[in-house]
C-alpha cells in the first residue's frame, strides 16, 4: 500500500488530513516535526510527503531541499497557512512537487497526491531500471575466473576511476566493448553517457560527420546543423571501436581532440571544446600498422596510455560452461523455453572447439541450441556440424581435412554469424543465393 507522511505541528489539523487521506486508500503516518518526520522516513518506505511549511524546528521549503537529496525517489507536496510566491518559487526549486494554500486549495489536494504518488512510483522505476543498468554494465557482470580473464579485469578496475585514455586489445568477439562499459560505468562519469562508435561502420566522410558533427550548408544534404558523437558524449566517454580502421585524415583530428579537448565541425570556422573520456579498441596490431604507414605512430602513443589485452576464449576454457550456462538463461527466457542445465557432452563440445568466434560466437551457438532443443537440457544434437565432428572423419566418411569439409564447416560458421539470414550470408560468402541454397542442400546443413 502506498505511504504518505503526513508533517504539521497542528494535531488536530493533521489528524483530520490523514483521516481524509486514508478514506482514499493510502496508508498514513504523522509527524509533528521535522526531528520526527526523519525519523518516519528512516523507519517506512514513505512515497508522498505532505508537509506543512512552518515548523517547530525548521522551515519546510529547506526540508524539502533535504529530503530530496537523501531520498530522491519520495514527492513532496507543501502546505502553508500564508502563501507568497517567494516561498512557492524556491519550493518548487528546492525539489517539491508541489506548493498549496490551506483552505483555498483543500479540494486539490486529494487530486495533487494521487499525481504525486503517481510521479513517486515513476521515479522508483528509473532508480530501480538505474540500478539494474549499473549492474549489467558493471564489472561484476563480466563472466569467467581464468587468470587472464581476472588479470585484464583487475587492469580494468584500476583504471577505471581516472580519465586515463584506455586502448584495449583483442580478437574480434572477445568482449571489448563490454570492457569499455565496465570502465564507464565503474568511473566518476557513469551517470553521463556512454557513446558507442564502430570505426570500420562508415565512410571517411560520413564518419568524420557523425563523430564531430557539421554545419548547416557544409555540403549537399547538410540541411542544419548536426552534433557529433563527441558533443554528445560530453562529460562522458566515447568508444571508438575498430579504431584500426580509421583513415589517416580522421585520425589526426582526432590526435587534436586527445591534445587539445577541441576540434572543428565539418563547415565551421570556430572549435568546438568536449571533456570527453576516450577508450578505443582494435583487433589490428597497430605496431605492425605503423610500419606500413596506415596508422600514425603519435595517435598510438595517445590512445595506447593505458592498455587492456582481452584474451581469446580458446585461452580461457575454464569459463566457457559458465558463459554457456548465463547465455542459455538469457536466451530461454527470450525464448520462451524452460532449459534446465547443459549435459556434460554439450558443455565437452564447447570446451574443445577453438572458438575463432569468441564469445560473441559462443551466444550465437547457445542461441540456436536453445531454440532447437525441445527439452529442458541442452545436448549435442542442437550444436552445428563443426562442433560436433570427429577428428578425422564425421558421420558421412569426408574427411575432416578435405576441401569439401573445410567449405561445409566455413559456410555453417557464416550461416551461425548471420542467425540464418542467407541472403546475408550470401553476399559475405560473395556467391550468388541460388549456389548458397544449393550447397546447403548438398551438405544437409
Amino acid at each position: 500500500m502506498s505511504k504518505i507522511l503526513v508533517i504539521d505541528d497542528e494535531d488536530k489539523l493533521r489528524g483530520l488530513i490523514a483521516r481524509v487521506i486514508s478514506l482514499e486508500g493510502f496508508q498514513t503516518l504523522e509527524a509533528a516535526d521535522i526531528k520526527t518526520a526523519w525519523k518516519k522516513l528512516e523507519q517506512s518506505d514513505i512515497d508522498v510527503v505532505l508537509c506543512d511549511v512552518k515548523l517547530p524546528d525548521g522551515h519546510g521549503v529547506t526540508f524539502v531541499k533535504d529530503l530530496k537529496a537523501k531520498y530522491p525517489s519520495i514527492e513532496a507536496v507543501l502546505l502553508t497557512a500564508y502563501g507568497n510566491i517567494e516561498d512557492g518559487v524556491q519550493a518548487i526549486k528546492n525539489g517539491a512537487f508541489d506548493y498549496i494554500t490551506k483552505g483555498d486549495d483543500n479540494n486539490k489536494i486529494i487530486p495533487l497526491l494521487h499525481r504525486a504518488m503517481e510521479k513517486a512510483e515513476l521515479n522508483k522505476r528509473v532508480i530501480n531500471l538505474e540500478k539494474q543498468l549499473g549492474q549489467k554494465h558493471s564489472f561484476d557482470a563480466i563472466i569467467g575466473k581464468s587468470r587472464k580473464l581476472l588479470a585484464s579485469v583487475d587492469l580494468a578496475r584500476r583504471v577505471a576511476p581516472t580519465d586515463t585514455t584506455v586502448l584495449l586489445l583483442g580478437e574480434t568477439g572477445t568482449g571489448k566493448e563490454v570492457f569499455a562499459q565496465s570502465i564507464h560505468q565503474g568511473s566518476g562519469r557513469a551517470k553521463k553517457p556512454f557513446v558507442a562508435v564502430n570505426c570500420s561502420a562508415f565512410g571517411k566522410d560520413l564518419l568524420e560527420s557523425e563523430m564531430f558533427g557539421h554545419k548547416a550548408g557544409a555540403f549537399t544534404g547538410a540541411l542544419r546543423d548536426k552534433k557529433g558523437l563527441f558533443e554528445e558524449a560530453s562529460a562522458g566517454t566515447i568508444f571508438l571501436d575498430e579504431i584500426g580502421e580509421l583513415a589517416h585524415e580522421l585520425q589526426a583530428k582526432l590526435l587534436r581532440v586527445l591534445e587539445t579537448g577541441e576540434f572543428l565541425k565539418i563547415g565551421d570556422t570556430q572549435p568546438t571544446r568536449v571533456n570527453v573520456r576516450v577508450i578505443a579498441a582494435t583487433n589490428r596490431d597497430l605496431q605492425k600498422e605503423i610500419e606500413k604507414g596506415e596508422f600514425r605512430s603519435d595517435l598510438y602513443y595517445r590512445l595506447s596510455v593505458f592498455q587492456i589485452t582481452i584474451p581469446a576464449l580458446r585461452e580461457r576454457t575454464s569459463d566457457i560452461a559458465s558463459l554457456a550456462s548465463s547465455f542459455a538463461a538469457q536466451f530461454s527466457l527470450k525464448a520462451n523455453r524452460k532449459i534446465a542445465s547443459l549435459s556434460e557432452a554439450y558443455i565437452s563440445a564447447l570446451e574443445h572447439y577453438p572458438w575463432p568466434g569468441n564469445i560473441r560466437e559462443l551466444k550465437n551457438v547457445i542461441e540456436r541450441s536453445v531454440i532447437l532443443t525441445d527439452g529442458p537440457v541442452l545436448d549435442v544434437q542442437s550444436l552445428p556440424y563443426e562442433l560436433t565432428q570427429p577428428a578425422a572423419r564425421d558421420h558421412k566418411g569426408m574427411s575432416a581435412f578435405s576441401m569439401s569439409s573445410a567449405e561445409k564447416i566455413h559456410l555453417q560458421k557464416v550461416l551461425n554469424y548471420t542467425q540464418g539470414n542467407k541472403a546475408e550470408a550470401a553476399r559475405l560468402l560473395e556467391i550468388g543465393i541460388a549456389t548458397l541454397y544449393r550447397k546447403i542442400e548438398e551438405y544437409k546443413l
